[in-house]
């Protein structure tokens, strides 16, 4: 590794995963995934040490850290992006938030329809330079675009570190990519009544 050649850490979150890379200029060092339904918070951290010893690397060599801003799972966009902006704070680094759309475009040449998988079988969809939406999977097949999907967990994750090193200038604080509001509806029972001791 050049030391000329800033070290990025990329990891994502988003979906029924945990993966991270690690780059020095072009060069991707390492990069881990493993597939998990929950347990990402618990996760996410001792993977991202194991990474950078693999590397030969430590907490104070990171120039840039880039973190998966979704769209996909409300709690696991929180997971990322909150430890990305706890990083960047304690280590004095930008953090960048990258979308599963900015990875998938950066990947896919040409005209496509970028398509990350959303709850009841249907899709969030963007094409490059558009807005995202959330759409039933025939509105996206009849868009007349090709279909681009996000990329497995540890190049997603290579992807977003890409991403966070190409980024100029600075950089807003990384936030979670909500499409559609959060699933959480309040309770429909009246509250219990609740009595003075009195």
């Amino acid at each position: 590794m050049s030391a000329s050649d800033p070290l990025v850490l990329g990891f994502d979150t988003s979906a029924a995963h945990c993966a991270a890379a690690l780059l020095s200029g072009e060069r991707c060092l390492a990069a881990r995934a493993e597939e998990m339904g929950r347990g990402q918070a618990e996760r996410l951290m001792p993977m991202l040490e194991a990474l950078l010893a693999e590397a030969g690397a430590r907490w104070s060599d990171l120039a840039r850290i880039g973190v998966g801003t979704g769209p996909g799972n409300f709690t696991g966009l929180r997971i990322a992006v909150a430890a990305a902006r706890g990083l960047a704070l304690g280590l004095g680094v930008p953090a960048v938030g990258v979308s599963t759309f900015a990875v998938i475009h950066a990947r896919t040449p040409g005209p496509h329809l970028a398509v990350v998988p959303a709850p009841q079988g249907r899709l969030y969809a963007a094409a490059p330079g558009a807005a995202p939406a959330l759409m039933e999977a025939e509105a996206a097949a009849a868009q007349r675009l090709p279909l681009a999907h996000a990329p497995e967990p540890a190049a997603l994750a290579e992807g977003v570190a890409r991403a966070a090193a190409a980024q100029r200038g600075p950089a807003e604080p990384p936030a979670p990519l909500y499409i559609r509001p959060p699933d959480a509806a309040p309770a429909r029972e009246a509250p219990p009544v609740i009595l003075d001791d009195a």
